[in-house]
């Protein structure tokens, strides 16, 4: 009878299955012509003093016509010297160095795209970097496609340690999990580190973002662009439009950045993402519990097993294939470990989103 409880893996095996289908027909994109639109990249930052020469320089250095592109960088209220660092650069010919009209990286995004002049907008994060070709082959892209917007690849950066590697690895299947969706027309996340869109869309649904969230504006905007029929998202698949950001550093980082992934999740009203988000934590508690009643009827660790070899099986498709085509296939000897973690990581989310959401100690 306990075997039955293999029955909630299917919804599971179903979704990550045909994520990993869409996974497997990409096919990368090759820029044939050098096109040239006005394009403005914006940068909320808060506190980048350090950071943000770095992305200031790869900008500066891109293979693109610097006549063709702004660059906004909005302070976020630093308490460092992010704006004077801003103003200072003198390597990119359109630069806008602004002061938030608000508080949040909401109103600073908000505050970046009204001041902006390009129909396409291109967001990434203080703590990236950029190859030279990133503008090109997104304008590229977008010239030849003309989708309402355009979900890029991001990279963490390569870090020693299992702590690092488990970000890593995990960031990757997300990565995954976002291309997958996407390339099946049913995509349920992207990530503003590496994002563009028409100011036109931003614009037309800015007042749907939860200003009220600290985190989430892009997932917003993609679902808002996403329910209305005959609306173009698209993933572009190309190390040239990659950018590389960075792990977070310690631990308590790490379940606070994860802990305000979560928070806007109850947000969400795009019904797919529900039904994967439901989907997804049910196993993952499932998981946890079997392991957990294991160790008081030890008949329990068998299905334990066969749960676990059954969720992995298309855990690692899915990271086999995006550690592939992120030339990270060395990652994968951390999989099993990451794979005994994740429940109790999960976990760990949870009652830490719980404990500053309620105030109550666990």
């Amino acid at each position: 009878m306990q075997w039955l409880i293999l029955i909630v893996i299917i919804p599971y095996l179903y979704f990550l299955l045909k994520i990993q289908a869409g996974l497997a027909s990409i096919k990368p994109f090759h820029p044939d012509e050098k096109t040239e639109i006005f394009i403005s990249v914006i940068v909320a930052c808060r506190d980048e003093e350090r950071r943000l020469p770095f992305l200031l320089s790869d900008i500066s250095g891109q293979n693109y016509n610097p006549d063709m592109f702004e660059l906004i960088i909005v302070d976020d209220n630093s308490s460092d010297s992010t704006f004077k660092v801003a103003t200072g650069f003198r390597s990119v010919k359109n630069l806008k160095v602004l002061k938030n009209n608000g508080s949040g990286k909401k109103k600073a995004l908000r505050t970046g795209v009204e001041a902006s002049e390009g129909t396409l907008i291109i967001t990434t994060d203080a703590d990236c970097r950029t190859g030279k070709n990133w503008l090109t082959t997104i304008v590229s892209f977008y010239a030849g496609n003309k989708p309402e917007m355009i979900i890029c690849p991001v990279k963490l950066e390569s870090g020693k340690g299992f702590f690092l590697r488990f970000q890593e690895l995990e960031f990757l299947s997300l990565q995954g999990i976002t291309a997958g969706t996407s390339i099946s027309r049913n995509p349920v996340m992207c990530n503003g580190a590496n994002l563009a869109f028409l100011k036109e869309s931003y614009l037309r649904y800015a007042d749907s973002l939860h200003d009220e969230l600290s985190s989430g504006d892009d997932v917003f905007l993609l679902h808002n662009i996403k329910k209305e029929p005959g609306r173009n998202i698209l993933w572009l698949e190309s190390d040239q439009a990659l950018v590389t950001t960075q792990n977070a550093d310690t631990l308590s980082s790490f379940l606070r950045q994860r802990a305000r992934w979560i928070s806007k999740a109850g947000a969400y009203k795009d019904l797919f993402t529900q039904v994967l988000a439901i989907v997804t934590f049910v196993t993952i508690s499932v998981q946890l519990l079997l392991i957990t009643f294991g160790l008081f009827f030890p008949g329990l660790l068998w299905v334990f097993a066969a749960f676990f070899v059954l969720k992995s099986i298309p855990d690692f498709l899915i990271l086999f294939n995006t550690t592939w085509r992120y030339e990270e296939r060395s990652l994968l000897k951390w999989f099993i470990p990451s794979q005994l973690v994740y429940p109790v990581y999960v976990l760990a989310i949870f009652l830490y989103f719980l404990r500053h959401k309620t105030g109550v100690r666990f």
